[in-house]
């Protein structure tokens, strides 16, 4: 992955890339890229784990909720996940759906990695009451009504990297020098930099970095178009304006895991590891706003998992034989709600279009 990297590096007008770049050849390269290639990148064989991939009870828990509001919320048996892995979550979901629903329920995948399709077909296959339909962008996924969710999805978006020095912002460049992959220094000349950090109000203190997620607005857009009456659930982990300023912060959010080792320079191992950085939830929520999706709910993940009955779960299945199922899924639901639980790093935030004040009071409920 480094020499194509290094190629298109060489090709460049001034020998140079963006971050934004970088990762795209990076994660996405058609057949080298990171979640394009297969191999296990989920779980205990993998790079990092997902709630979803903790327990099946988070799929089970968000299919039993959809599966009683949907009918309050005027909205049809349909869901669509962006950016489905291995079809873990979605195949809870289903089975939570089908605990309190007799409605067929169609669930539609946007996924562009062929490795993650099989996977995801391995995992859905002979399930009942329920018909799977592939995409791979949402705009051609057919859905126009009902739930789209995402978990941990723009996390992973390209993103361009900026910092002040001498109160000057630049953009972080990565060339290619003695066969190493290193950064360079550009005052900022990209005019939509520039834009997001007025929209949103951003200033940057002397030497702090930063990352601006240009390819999130056209995503949101693209839903909000496509969309004609539903709600948007992103759960992932990120920083609202206050917190991106925060003294912690300086150094941005940037971040490499490898065989679930966290490493801060990301321009080692390309095509290797997984990179990451953490989502701004202002812009989500602005952005949203702009092309008419309604903000309706935000609440970290485990506060969010006690307000739709993940109490009643555990209540309803109590076993005393500690190696039992029941335990084993007990302790699961534990783990998502105690805390220190990987649940206090994530946010849900629900978006909605088209759903007026009906449904506030049906979610924040």
């Amino acid at each position: 992955m480094k020499e194509i990297i290094s190629k298109v590096i060489a090709l460049s007008p001034l020998k140079l890339i963006s971050y934004a770049k970088y990762m795209e050849l990076a994660l996405y390269h058609p057949s080298n890229g990171y979640y394009i290639k297969n191999r296990q990148k989920i779980g205990k064989d993998g790079d990092f784990y997902t709630t979803s991939n903790v327990s099946d009870v988070f799929g089970k828990l968000i299919g039993k909720w959809f599966a009683k509001n949907s009918g309050s919320l005027g909205l049809p048996p349909s869901v669509c996940e962006i950016g489905a892995g291995n079809g873990r979550f979605a195949r809870a979901f289903i089975a939570g759906w089908n605990e309190l629903s007799d409605s067929d329920l169609t669930y539609y995948i946007v996924e562009e990695s062929p490795y993650h399709r099989e996977l995801q077909s391995e995992a859905l296959s002979e399930l009942d009451n329920v018909q799977v339909v592939y995409a791979h962008t949402y705009a051609d996924s057919g859905m126009n009504e009902g739930l789209v969710f995402s978990n941990e999805l723009f996390d992973a978006f390209p993103v361009h990297v900026i910092e002040k020095r001498q109160d000057v912002i630049h953009e972080v460049f990565i060339a290619y020098e003695n066969e190493q992959l290193i950064e360079k220094f550009v005052p900022v000349e990209n005019e939509k930099i520039i834009a997001f950090l007025q929209e949103q109000y951003i200033e940057l203190n002397e030497g702090q970095r930063i990352e601006i997620p240009l390819a999130m607005e056209p995503f949101i857009k693209s839903i909000a178009e496509t969309l004609s009456k539903g709600i948007i659930v992103t759960v992932d982990y990120g920083y609202t304006k206050e917190q991106w300023m925060e003294p912690s912060r300086i150094k941005g959010s940037l971040r490499g895991y490898y065989q679930h080792q966290m490493y801060h320079d990301v321009l080692q191992m390309p095509g290797e590891m997984d990179i990451t950085s953490h989502v701004h939830f202002d812009a989500l929520i602005s952005q949203g706003e702009k092309y008419g999706l309604s903000f309706l709910q935000k609440k970290r993940q485990d506060e969010f998992l006690l307000s739709i009955g993940i109490l009643e779960e555990l209540e309803n299945h109590y076993d005393p034989n500690p190696f039992s199922e029941t335990s084993k899924r007990n302790r699961a639901i534990r783990s998502l709600i105690m805390p220190g639980s990987i649940s206090q790093s994530f946010d849900v935030i629900i978006q909605g279009k088209r759903m007026g004040e009906k449904a506030v009071k049906i979610i924040n409920k």
